[in-house]
């Protein structure tokens, strides 16, 4: 389905993405892992065109994307949904439209700049909206929004390009424990529910082992592990990071854990009381 091939990107002298192969044969989760300053990023924005890469290849169900460009590249980037840590939302303007953005890949601006949504069109976007457990929010600006809340929206926002691939950069990195919870069980479920491939880059390791398929780890620009969550030991952890034996796995933890390390059993339970709440 998704295949990658030497892939590499230089900005100057400095090299970000270093002779990437990596192939997707079907639809899963995936997470990558690495550093800061590990190519991870990059990689996904050259995955959706936002960057271009120096050198290699990007197809896609047998299709070349990296010469694509024009309508054809727009085409591309709005089956292949982009979600940012910061979520990229317009503030002052309500849930629903920024919802209703997520449909310019295909229909172009001119609806933006005159807010001709069909009635199918919001109905689509609020039933997307209730999905995600938001939809009494869709008439408040987004700026009004908890920051759990907004990275929702901005899911919502890529559901609604229809898209056959997610990629989420860092889609927790801002959020507290419990939101991050929230958010990474709706990506999980539109994997399992949509069948499409979700591709996430992540900081928590065992936020990667929960959640995903299949991990790949970066360093340097270069993919140094790829696996089953259960083959990314504590020493595989090192290598992708790094670091040295007193590397700590805890300290990559964003989650609330009971005194022998464990999940509390009352964590899906509380945060299936603050999504109630919000």
């Amino acid at each position: 389905m998704l295949r990658i091939e030497k892939l590499t990107k230089t900005f100057g002298p400095a090299t970000a993405v270093n002779n990437v192969a990596i192939e997707v044969p079907k639809p899963m989760m995936v997470g990558v892992i690495g550093a800061s300053g590990a190519g991870k990023s990059t990689l996904l924005r050259m995955l959706n065109l936002l960057e271009r890469p120096t050198s290699g290849s990007i197809s896609f169900e047998g299709r070349e994307i990296t010469a694509l460009t024009g309508r054809d590249a727009r085409g591309w980037q709005a089956d292949c949904a982009m979600i940012f840590q910061q979520f990229n939302l317009v503030p002052r303007m309500d849930v629903v439209s920024n919802v209703l953005h997520g449909t310019l890949f295909r229909t172009g601006t001119l609806r933006a700049l005159t807010a001709l949504w069909s009635e199918a069109d919001i109905r689509r976007a609020i039933a997307i909206l209730e999905r995600l457990g938001i939809a009494d929010h869709a008439g408040k600006r987004a700026e009004a929004l908890s920051g759990g809340q907004q990275q929702r929206v901005a899911i919502a926002r890529a559901l609604m390009q229809d898209p056959k691939m997610i990629l989420a950069d860092e889609p927790i990195a801002s959020l507290d424990p419990m939101n991050a919870q929230i958010v990474m069980d709706a990506l999980r479920r539109i994997h399992d529910e949509d069948g499409r491939t979700v591709i996430c880059n992540l900081h928590t390791l065992d936020t990667a082992r929960r959640y995903c398929d299949r991990i790949i780890g970066m360093r340097l620009g270069r993919v140094v592990f790829d696996g089953t969550p259960a083959q990314l030991t504590t020493a595989m952890a090192r290598e992708i990071y790094g670091a040295d034996a007193s590397f700590s796995e805890a300290a990559t933890s964003t989650e609330i854990r009971d005194a022998d390390g464990s999940r509390p059993a009352a964590m899906a339970a509380l945060a299936r009381e603050a999504e109630a709440r919000i």
